[in-house]
């Protein structure tokens, strides 16, 4: 783990090879996947994120009582099935779906492909959970508001919605799939950065976890002036007191995460900031 500290300034850093030697790949389901804890509640946040990684052919049950969970499918294929209605979906790189205590879900693989899902729980996780015998991670903490049944949103829909955006003049894509009006507890956001693209931050309102999936992206602390390459399997989580710059040295695909949620409808003020959005969780202490 790295920080970049100065003046109270934190940075979290994780890289993969960090998160393999801190013991965070730990097995899940009954030994059928593993999963990679990249953001847990000992960070502060209201979210935790972490990759479920799959390959074998199969069906799993499971049941998020004490949760919600968003997913967004990295890559690989396969059957999402409501237990309660019968009904399927079919699962993609580029769709997330979100369950909840309500719903009780299958997830069949066919065939033995490779499977990555990107997940973010609300309350977050603890980190070393596994799924009890009906599917379930015990509870650590208060349930955001949202109420319902499990949806499921296609690239398609998203585009639908109007809520993919371009910007920073056309260079960076931003697909915006949950938002505040979702109640998660979370904004999630699926981000294209073009080569070459820099810009000036500082969310002064907001924490937002970045996970890198594809290429990779420079990121300088601006009062410490600590740089970090970060290819994929990097996270790296700025808050009030991070003001940094970013430049993509080659196209990037990234996963945003805020917290509070943002609305979907910000742009960045002159110090790259969004407007306030809610109440700002602690995040994660220098100290630690």
């Amino acid at each position: 783990m790295s920080f970049a500290r100065d003046k109270g300034a934190v940075m979290l850093i994780r890289t993969m090879e960090q998160i393999e030697a801190e013991g965070r790949v730990i097995s899940i389901g009954h030994g059928k996947a593993t999963a990679v804890r990249l953001l847990t509640k000992a960070d502060g946040l209201s979210f935790s994120i972490s990759e479920a990684r799959g390959s074998k052919a199969g069906a799993t049950t499971l049941w998020y009582k004490n949760h919600w969970e968003a997913n967004y499918v990295r890559s690989g294929s396969a059957t999402l099935e409501d237990c309660n209605s019968g009904q399927r979906w079919q699962l993609e790189p580029g769709v997330l779906y979100c369950v909840g205590p309500l719903d009780q879900h299958r997830i069949i693989r066919e065939v033995d492909t490779d499977m990555r899902l990107i997940s973010v729980f609300s309350p977050p996780i603890i980190g070393q959970e596994t799924h009890d015998e009906s599917g379930a991670y015990p509870p650590s903490g208060e349930l955001p508001p949202r109420q319902g049944r499990m949806t499921v949103t296609t690239l398609e829909d998203v585009r639908n919605a109007g809520l993919e955006v371009n910007v920073g003049g056309g260079q960076v894509l931003s697909q915006r799939y949950l938002n505040a009006a979702d109640q998660m507890g979370f904004s999630f956001s699926s981000v294209k950065v073009k080569q070459g693209v820099e810009a000036d931050l500082w969310y002064k309102n907001h924490w937002e976890g970045n996970l890198v999936l594809d290429g990779s992206l420079e990121v300088t602390h601006k009062t410490s002036g600590e740089a970090h390459i970060l290819g994929p399997g990097a996270l790296y989580l700025v808050g009030p007191n991070d003001p940094h710059h970013i430049k993509a040295l080659t196209d990037v695909h990234a996963i945003s995460v805020f917290d509070p949620p943002l609305t979907g409808t910000e742009n960045h003020d002159a110090d790259g900031a969004y407007p306030p959005t809610g109440p700002i969780p602690p995040g994660p202490s220098a100290e630690r």
